[in-house]
């Protein structure tokens, strides 16, 4: 695959064209925008070799077509490629939800040339310019061929997945939106579900949300994410997350009851199992939900603490994306927490702090 295309440059498709560009310079890549600023940026930046704002014939000959827009966008950019791509060109998305554009895919009769892609990686930040190709770095990417299209084709596919760093996993579209309807979808709901909870039981004084921090702020952490994509996501995988919610509503039932009635050893069961399956995880970031690049540190409470440490940093050229005073500290060691935008960030401002004899305390 020699020339590839992308329908829209923001976060993942600029992450995706810097990871291509990483891993084979020598290809040509052409991108579609809307914006011809966004154009503009990848082709000063030497990420792409042509820039279009209409969607045609430039694109008959690519080996790979990256759809990165929302579902909606994606099946209509489909049906605007349809008459202009050759036999031999793939097509394929990046989208977190697969059984809508696979049935446009059928529906359009392009299953001979669509393989559905999902690299789980992401940020809070949006657009080209906060794009960068080590998002990618040990990511789950799922690919979901569709029936017809060549075993030959899924090959090259996960190879160039490979390629940039992520891992390759192969599933059924359906079994796709099942999976990540349990491990995404259904816990961005319960986040956002537990934290207006709190919201309409706190007090006028706020006294709740004064003192929220530690678990309570790690579990609803994802409830900060874009109410229209989320609203997006909910719309199109609708059955599996309804179906995954109804079992969850029958656990806290049961819990409920079990509370209720003091029943003796059903909690200690529950925490049990539960510690058991979550200390079972990996702790490398490779799922859907953003992971938490941050460390605590004991500093001493007086003036210019806070300020030392920030300066620290930026000497060392060490970006930060938060800071602050950890009031309620039932869940943590350190009084104070500092996050940083990726994983290389926190190894080095760890690194940094150890070798300045800082205690420094890390969570899982």
């Amino acid at each position: 695959m020699d020339k590839f295309g992308f329908l829209s440059l923001g976060l993942i498709g600029g992450s995706i064209a810097k990871a291509i560009r990483a891993s084979r310079p020598n290809a040509h890549i052409i991108a579609y925008a809307r914006k011809q600023s966004t154009i503009d940026e990848a082709l000063s930046s030497g990420v792409i070799d042509e820039g279009v704002t209409q969607i045609g014939s430039s694109f008959y000959d690519c080996d790979l077509i990256f759809l990165c827009a929302p579902v909606a966008v994606n099946n209509k950019f489909l049906e605007q490629l349809k008459g202009h791509i050759s036999d031999h060109t793939v097509i394929t998305d990046v989208g977190s939800v697969k059984g809508t554009i696979h049935n446009e895919v059928k529906r359009l009769g392009l299953s001979r040339q669509f393989i559905g892609g999902h690299p789980m990686a992401g940020s809070e930040k949006t657009g080209f310019a906060n794009s960068s190709a080590s998002i990618l770095e040990n990511a789950y990417y799922i690919l979901t061929p569709a029936d017809e299209v060549s075993s030959e084709a899924v090959r090259k596919y996960r190879t160039l997945v490979e390629e940039m760093g992520a891992i390759p996993l192969i599933l059924s579209c359906d079994e796709h939106d099942y999976v990540t309807a349990a491990i995404s979808h259904v816990p961005h709901l319960v986040a956002a579900a537990l934290a207006n909870l709190v919201h309409d039981h706190d007090s006028k004084e706020g006294t709740m949300k004064l003192i929220a921090a530690g678990g309570f702020k790690d579990i609803t952490r994802i409830a900060s994410s874009s109410p229209d994509m989320w609203e997006s996501i909910c719309m199109a995988n609708t059955e599996n997350i309804a179906d995954l919610l109804d079992d969850y509503i029958a656990s806290l039932t049961d819990i409920s009851r079990a509370i209720r009635n003091k029943q003796a050893g059903y909690t200690f069961d529950l925490f049990t199992a539960s510690k058991e399956y979550r200390d079972s995880f990996s702790n490398a970031p490779r799922g859907p939900i953003e992971k938490l690049y941050g460390c605590y540190l004991d500093i001493p409470d007086e003036a210019g603490a806070i300020a030392n440490i920030a300066t620290l940093l930026a000497k060392a050229g060490i970006s930060i994306k938060n800071i602050g005073i950890v009031h309620n500290r039932e869940f943590e060691q350190g009084v104070l927490q500092v996050t940083f935008y990726e994983q290389e960030a926190l190894d080095e401002a760890v690194t940094l702090f150890q070798g300045l004899n800082y205690i420094v305390c890390q969570r899982e």
